[in-house]
């Protein structure tokens, strides 16, 4: 017998070795501890319950909707325990691939920055499942603590849609009122003697002090505030 056959033997006993060490389900699944399970779900559940109470107070949006911030919460869970059997044994991580790879979400998502959130839950949920809870945790926080800095500061000054619909006659009062503003153009419709004219302003939150401005020039008939998010009006 020469070395090669050796080397053959050895090779194919032990790649059978591994097949049947893939397909020993019991035997894998014991690698994953009662007290493994528990604190990789709590860890799950903590960070989405952070992400949940994030979205909440300081979402900024068109309209809340508390059955996507549960569904955030409960992406971070699921996807913790798809991570530890993915984990736990090769045969299972192949089938939840093939499971997972035939959903389809059908629910549009209206703002861009929901998927940020979602994105947020999966990677906490991945890494609680993966066992490591101390990152999960301080990820998390450190994200968090990143948005709420980013829109408590872009809460100072927001972006608003004035909309201005006067005569002729209020023309160069409404321009020279215009001129003491900053604004960007949106648009301008001239119908008959009437015009239209919609530009986009900073001001502070709650500010409808341009409103009564405008509003007390001769012609004008009537003056809207709208917040603008550069996608959607509120």
């Amino acid at each position: 017998m020469n070395f090669l056959t050796v080397l053959t033997e050895n090779t194919g006993e032990d790649l059978l070795s591994l097949i049947g060490q893939s397909f020993d389900i019991t035997a894998q699944l014991e690698s994953l501890s009662l007290p493994r399970i528990i604190l990789a779900l709590l860890t799950a559940t903590v960070c989405g319950l952070i992400i949940y109470w994030v979205y909440r107070l300081f979402y900024r949006g068109v309209v809340y909707s508390d059955n996507f911030n549960i569904l955030v919460l409960l992406v971070t869970v699921v996807t913790s325990f798809i991570i530890m059997t993915i984990s736990a044994n090769l045969v299972l991580s192949l089938g939840l691939v093939g499971a997972l790879s035939i959903v389809r979400f059908r629910s549009a998502v209206k703002d861009p920055l929901d998927i940020g959130f979602l994105f947020w839950g999966v990677a906490a949920g991945i890494t609680a499942g993966a066992g490591l809870y101390f990152v999960a945790l301080i990820g998390t926080v450190f994200i968090a603590a990143i948005y709420i800095i980013l829109t408590v500061v872009k809460k100072e000054r927001r972006s608003y849609l004035l909309v201005v619909r006067y005569g002729e006659n209020a023309e160069s009062n409404v321009n020279a009122l215009l001129g003491t503003l900053r604004y960007k153009l949106k648009n301008k419709t001239v119908a008959g003697n009437f015009t239209e004219l919609t530009v986009e302003i900073k001001t502070p939150q709650n500010d409808a002090s341009q409103l009564s401005r405008f509003k007390a020039i001769d012609g004008v008939q009537s003056v809207t505030l709208l917040e603008y998010t550069g996608e959607y009006m509120n």
